[in-house]
């Protein structure tokens, strides 16, 4: 497997960085996700499938599942 470039949101845990969602390009639009606490659990996806998660995240799209 390639090595991965992971980035962490500038928001995120200031004691460590151990409560965040991290994300690294793949090759063309592939885009890798883990949780910083659990690092060896990877979901790959798109970057339009991410981009359509993402934007359904903040309509609201989901808040019946919490």
């Amino acid at each position: 497997m390639q090595q991965l470039s992971w980035q962490k949101s500038s928001y995120s845990d200031a004691e460590g960085g151990n409560n965040c969602l991290e994300v690294a390009p793949g090759t063309g639009d592939i885009r890798h996700l883990r949780e910083s606490d659990a690092p060896d659990v990877i979901v790959t996806t798109t970057a339009a499938r991410l981009r359509a998660f993402i934007l359904g995240a903040k309509a609201g799209e989901f808040d019946h599942l919490v």
